[in-house]
């Protein structure tokens, strides 16, 4: 069984089992959340395409953790001016575990 759910602003295609980041969540670690933004399920070859979500369908998950990714450095240089500037930023995300996929 796989769908497609949409948090964040992104998309992602998840099946029972599988783990993500996605943007953080306003949740405890392990407790449970719930998607309802499913866009697409497919079950034993049978597609249901929503339009724009599938009608009933929620994805639920398990929050694991709470965290921030690596550090990404944003430097900027002007080459006449001698003007430079440096900047670190880690963007908190929310790993999940996807539980189950109900239509």
């Amino acid at each position: 069984m796989i769908a497609v759910i949409k948090t964040g602003g992104k998309q992602y295609k998840v099946s029972p089992g599988d783990k993500i980041r996605v943007e953080k969540l306003e949740k405890e670690e392990g407790k449970e959340v719930v998607f309802k933004d499913v866009l697409l399920v497919e079950k034993s070859n049978k597609i249901q395409i929503g339009n724009p979500l599938v009608k009933g369908a929620s994805v639920s998950a398990k929050v694991l953790k709470n965290d921030k990714a690596d550090k990404v450095i944003v430097f900027r240089y002007k080459p006449k001016t001698r003007h430079k500037t440096k900047k670190g930023h880690r963007q908190p995300y929310t790993e999940v575990e996807i539980t189950k996929i109900e239509v």
